[in-house]
């Protein structure tokens, strides 16, 4: 199992750092590349049309501004692609986020929430449990996790609330 992270800038790695944790977790290997489909577009087609063959099974492509990574990835790739829209601007990142979810008909990108890395992460993983079934008890138990951390929040604040 691969995943294949792609960002238009260096700079977006703190951001998109939680998917690749969140990947790390469920033992799916990631490849990072940095690549700008403006700046280096080139570098952008290669990696796009040669994925599949280098074992790659998703592809969470991040960028910022007129965010255009995802939708060129998507163009020479029949890959799932998630996007990431950054908040990298003063329009807050509804720049990006207007540009990946407005993709034409026939070339979809999965987009996810301005920053939204974690998600795009739990995606990939959703996305390859339909081919890798050990990832739905991985998911199942991810869940519950989150069930029983919220439930704990829940204990701790009343005992809070009622201690005053």
């Amino acid at each position: 199992m691969k995943v294949a992270i792609i960002m238009g800038s260096d700079s977006d790695w703190p951001i998109v750092e939680p998917a690749a944790q969140l990947l790390a977790e469920f033992a799916i290997t990631t490849d990072v590349i940095v690549a700008s489909a403006h700046r280096t577009p080139d570098k952008v087609h290669i990696f796009a049309s040669e994925a599949r063959a280098k074992g790659i099974e998703v592809i969470i492509a991040a960028a910022g501004a007129a965010a255009h990574l995802g939708g060129v990835i998507a163009a020479y790739t029949t890959l799932p692609v998630i996007g990431i829209p950054i908040n990298s601007t003063s329009l807050n990142g509804l720049d990006s986020l207007l540009s990946i979810v407005q993709m034409p008909s026939g070339i979809p990108v999965a987009t996810m929430a301005i920053n939204g890395a974690k998600n795009a992460g739990i995606f990939a993983v959703q996305i390859l449990s339909g081919k890798h079934e050990q990832l739905i008890e991985k998911l199942a138990d991810y869940r519950k996790k989150m069930a029983d951390e919220v439930e704990a929040k829940d204990i701790k604040l009343a005992k809070m609330i009622t201690n005053k």
